[in-house]
């Protein structure tokens, strides 16, 4: 089952990707609400109704529009440690976003005024289902409701001086199309990530070369924080940055992002400056 989170009659909505359309739930205010209350099996159900509205009709919201968290791992690729010249990490090496970075399907990242090295990070990502503190490794997937993909839009010259400070930039960071649930995704290991410029593909690497897996993140960030059903952990990027080429690969309006992800689908954004 693909969920996602859009507009639609001038309302926020979710559903069910049905086809071409989209079947809108109700219930619950948001999809966050509908995963922290249980709700995935009655989803499935009402999924079976015929879709209200085609999705050329709809504006894709960030797939979990108000999570509690975003959680990200960084260099957690070998091949992306040796392109940028770090060490392994020796536990999940976690960073956080805010809220006001995301962006939906088809919109738009904003390059910031104050720089021009902006450049793309194309991630799979959980989205937590069922929360909890401490969870061990082997039930770890048990808490993931599904996954859908990740732009961690990065400003390279800030980032130098803070993680904090290059990743948070407002509308920089893509997620969606859609969350496709665990039971159509059972090994999150088995999938392959290919990201896009223009075009041009820019990276691509099988979810099996992680540092660390999705159970590893998901057990290592319980445990220094509650996990909470809509929470977003990022399992980080593979080689092909555009700040490791000679010379750098930026970014720049009018420029279209894509990252697609085997099993799930095509994450699409356009690039504009900020105003």
């Amino acid at each position: 089952m693909k969920l996602a989170s859009y507009m639609a009659g001038g309302k926020e909505c979710y559903g069910a990707i049905v086809g071409d359309g989209v079947v809108t739930m109700k219930g619950h205010a948001s999809l966050r609400d509908a995963l922290a209350a249980g709700a995935l099996d009655e989803m499935r159900k009402a999924a079976a109704a015929k879709p209200d509205h085609k999705l050329s009709d709809i504006r894709f919201l960030p797939v979990i529009p108000n999570p509690h968290k975003i959680l990200c791992a960084g260099v957690n690729y070998k091949s992306h440690a040796a392109e940028v010249g770090r060490e392994l990490p020796k536990q999940p090496s976690m960073f956080i976003r805010f809220t006001d970075t995301l962006v939906g399907h088809a919109g738009v990242m904003i390059r910031p005024r104050l720089s021009d090295n902006f450049d793309f990070e194309g991630e799979l990502t959980m989205v937590i289902g069922k929360g909890g503190r401490h969870i061990p490794i082997e039930r770890a997937l048990d808490h993931v409701a599904g996954y859908t993909v990740f732009v961690d839009g990065s400003v390279r010259d800030y980032q130098k001086f803070s993680v904090t400070s290059g990743k948070n930039w407002p509308g920089t960071g893509p997620l969606g199309p859609w969350l496709v649930t665990s039971d159509e995704i059972p090994d999150p290991a088995a999938l392959t990530l290919t990201t896009r410029l223009n075009g041009q593909q820019v990276q691509h690497s099988g979810t099996d070369k992680l540092i660390y897996s999705c159970q590893q993140i998901v057990s290592f960030c319980s445990d220094f924080t509650e996990l909470n059903p809509g929470d977003i952990i990022a399992t980080g990027t593979p080689e092909g940055v555009g700040h490791s080429r000679k010379p750098p690969l930026w970014m720049k309006p009018g420029d279209v992002l894509e990252v697609e992800i085997s099993r799930i689908g095509v994450l699409r954004t356009t690039i504009a400056d900020e105003t």
